[in-house]
């Protein structure tokens, strides 16, 4: 199975380089698409050094104007032509090797989404506090879905590229895993978890997820649960 790994990228000059190479070593028949979001710290200057607009089996597209991680990945999905897809955060929280695990899940299982979940096995990733955040996000969406994730916020979605695209996914931003995961949970998906390893950082390291986008997960929650 082809996939194309989509990769977001806002201000990661620090860590980018490490991801790609991550990604490139996994030994999984692969593509790797990846959009710069109007990035401002020489992360643009970066990829434009060495990439231009692809090569070396890269794909890079750039954003005029800083849109967000849900648009970054709205743009990386319809260049995306793997059986499935998968979204890859440029932070370095995320290993790449667990690809494989995703894979097998969805082969072995015969299921069309496979979510890599940080706290199947402990909460100690991360702090406490986003822990907290997290867990309550996720019993939310599994009050309001019917559903029994343990980690409904993950990066690692993925999702066979066709019902990816049917999703037409609207967020802008953060709340696009919210959208995902509503989408997916209303059209009747069966949504696989496996444990993956996760190195979470803090807000002085660069992390840029704040309360509003909590806010708005929130919301989007309750806007798809009542919608359609």
């Amino acid at each position: 199975m082809k996939l194309s790994v989509l990769i977001p990228v806002y201000d990661e000059v620090n860590t980018i380089s490490a991801v790609l190479e991550e990604v490139g070593r996994v030994s999984v028949e692969k593509e790797i698409i990846l959009v710069d979001d109007c990035s401002t710290d020489g992360t643009r200057e970066f990829l434009r050094e060495r990439f231009g607009e692809g090569g070396g089996g890269i794909k890079v597209i750039y954003h005029d104007a800083n849109m967000g991680k849900g648009a970054a990945i709205k743009t990386a999905l319809t260049y995306a032509s793997g059986d499935f897809s998968i979204i890859q955060d440029a932070d370095s929280e995320y290993d790449p090797g667990d690809y494989p695990l995703l894979l097998e899940a969805a082969r072995d299982q015969k299921v069309d989404v496979v979510f890599g979940s940080r706290f199947a096995m402990t909460w100690r990733v991360t702090s406490f506090w986003h822990f907290l955040v997290n867990g309550f996000l996720t019993l939310l969406t599994n009050i309001l879905f019917g559903s029994r994730l343990t980690d409904m916020e993950t990066c690692y979605k993925m999702i066979r590229t066709d019902i990816f695209k049917e999703l037409a996914i609207e967020s802008q931003r953060f709340e696009i895993e919210a959208e995902i995961t509503a989408k997916l949970l209303k059209a009747g998906h069966q949504i696989v978890e496996v444990p993956i390893s996760y190195k979470g950082r803090s807000y002085h390291e660069g992390k840029k997820i704040t309360w509003k986008d909590g806010v708005a997960t929130l919301i989007t929650l309750f806007r798809y649960r009542v919608s359609g």
